[in-house]
């Protein structure tokens, strides 16, 4: 019996049949570690750790402006006016604000990307993204642009919150559950942060109420 048989066999020699169940109902529970005092306020708390993320930030009492304000930031930024977005955005005014938006995942080619979000993380600016028909992780990895337009009542204070938010609100989580915290960035090369390395250069994300 080699030394990974040994210690193996000296776990199971301790394991019992009656400790499965207690184990089970803990996991459960989903247990609280300790967690940081919650921000008075969550969407000031968003906006200043995703800004520090080198996310950029605008926002708007009516979602019908999105396609304004995102029109008025691609052209302060000389980049391009066409790209694609969710379904679930489609109905808003694209062509009137001179924006050619398709609702299909996004390719190769596609530079800008318009997606919403299952929810956003006060504490660390992050978005947390789920997969599926009508929400393809393409449309927010492939292009140079990201641009995501949040309901602000969707931000929580918390991953725990995030995580307790999709056990309500879904039967059972998507296939693949993303996180975004700001632009791609590595420092692999010579310690230099880079951005875009491994997906989007930019991330823009527009606060408008549903």
């Amino acid at each position: 019996m080699n030394a990974r048989e040994k210690i193996l066999s000296k776990i199971r020699s301790v394991q019992t049949k009656s400790s499965a169940p207690a184990i089970s109902f803990h996991l459960a529970q989903h247990p609280r570690g300790p967690l940081p005092p919650v921000p008075p306020d969550l969407i000031a708390c968003f906006k200043e750790r995703a800004i520090k993320l080198s996310s950029d930030v605008l926002e708007t009492n009516n979602r019908v402006d999105v396609p304004t304000l995102l029109a008025r930031y691609l052209h302060e930024k000389n980049l391009p006016v066409s790209g694609v977005c969710w379904p679930s955005l489609a109905g808003l005014p694209w062509s009137a604000a001179g924006l050619d938006m398709q609702s299909r995942p996004a390719k190769n080619s596609d530079l800008i990307g318009v997606t919403g979000a299952f929810c956003a993380i006060a504490e660390t600016g992050t978005l947390m993204m789920l997969s599926g028909p009508d929400t393809p992780a393409t449309t927010s990895l492939l292009p140079e642009t990201h641009v995501a337009v949040l309901d602000p009542r969707h931000i929580v204070a918390t991953m725990e919150d995030a995580w307790d938010l999709l056990r309500k609100e879904h039967r059972q989580p998507p296939r693949a559950v993303n996180f975004i915290s700001g632009p791609s960035r590595t420092a692999d090369i010579e310690q230099t942060v880079t951005l875009g390395a491994h997906g989007p250069y930019r991330v823009l994300l527009i606060l408008a109420p549903l």
